[in-house]
């Protein structure tokens, strides 16, 4: 916050946020709907190809929203680059066996 006018200035890292946000937490949302897949696979398929569909949009909005909470864009690259591995790894461990 500036002491002079009493504003806050905009941080710098805010499209490093927001791409994070972005396009790594769209993937994490795609993967995670992929895990979801394969935990539903006693459902029939039309009704678990449309859990799975429409589960990825509150995911990824969640991870989008959220990733302002960082401290820095650098923080949630890493974060998100991490989730994303878990949970990629995870779906190729589940796909495995």
């Amino acid at each position: 916050m500036s002491a002079a006018t009493g504003r806050r200035e905009l941080r710098r890292d805010w499209l490093a946020k927001t791409l994070a946000g972005l396009l790594l937490g769209f993937t994490l949302a795609v993967g995670a709907s992929g895990l979801l897949g394969l935990a539903l696979a006693g459902v029939a398929a039309p009704a678990r190809s449309q859990l799975m569909m429409w589960a990825v949009m509150p995911v990824w909005l969640g991870v989008f929203s959220g990733v302002y909470f960082f401290a820095s864009g650098l923080r949630a690259w890493l974060w998100l680059v991490a989730a994303n591995t878990l949970v990629f790894g995870a779906l190729a461990l589940a796909r495995a066996f």
